[in-house]
């Protein structure tokens, strides 16, 4: 049976956190609030939770751009091959915040992910989300939740988000009202840095 969780932004409810944090740590899968829109999430380290995220895209799990959302630059080199200083002085600037960027990837990632040469890092400006990261000790890795509906095309509203998604996932966290704009994209594993997808972050950061 899916938990729908109130936990308030302004000062997350560590006890309403740390059942989200067992949740995932037991393979489950969670909806949640970020800067930009819903995501739905797992545990990083979870095998089988991965395989269960693939499936409700629709995708193979080799295949999928998945973002990992950490909860600061800590957890970078775990994932991440060494970058420039420029790099890294971008992402201080831009972190948390609403961007996607594209890193290359090193020979440490998950055994699921070993095919790939790039991973997408993301820090959100959301204290619910930082703080569920925090308290789970790794990044959890993530996608968006689109919407049929053609006019809205991301579900904002955490109720009816519940209402859709509660026999797919383990828990909907209410963080109150979604953006529906996703992050912006940036690729940072080349020469240049490359603006893949416009969202709610400014793409002239850099």
């Amino acid at each position: 049976m899916s938990q729908f969780i109130k936990i308030y932004p302004e000062n997350p409810n560590p006890a309403a956190v740390a059942k989200v944090v067992k949740i995932l740590r037991e393979g489950g899968l969670i909806i949640y609030p970020t800067d930009t829109v819903y995501g739905l999430g797992c545990d990083i380290t979870n095998s089988r939770a991965l395989e269960k995220i693939a499936k409700i895209k629709g995708i193979k799990l080799d295949k999928a751009n998945f973002s990992f959302v950490c909860h600061d630059l800590s957890n970078l080199s775990d994932y991440v091959k060494q970058i420039s200083t420029s790099t890294f002085k971008l992402l201080k600037k831009a972190l948390p915040g609403a961007y996607t960027f594209i890193l290359p990837g090193n020979n440490k990632l998950p055994r699921e992910f070993k095919k790939k040469t790039t991973v997408g890092i993301r820090v959100p400006d959301n204290s619910i989300a930082l703080e569920i990261v925090r308290q789970l000790g790794n990044p959890i890795v993530s996608t968006s939740i689109y919407d049929e509906d053609e006019v809205l095309e991301y579900s904002t509203d955490p109720e009816l988000i519940f209402e859709k998604w509660q026999n797919l996932v383990d828990a909907v966290i209410d963080g109150g009202y979604g953006d529906n704009q996703p992050s912006t994209i940036i690729d940072l594993s080349g020469d240049e840095p490359e603006v893949l997808r416009v969202g709610k972050g400014d793409p002239d950061i850099f």
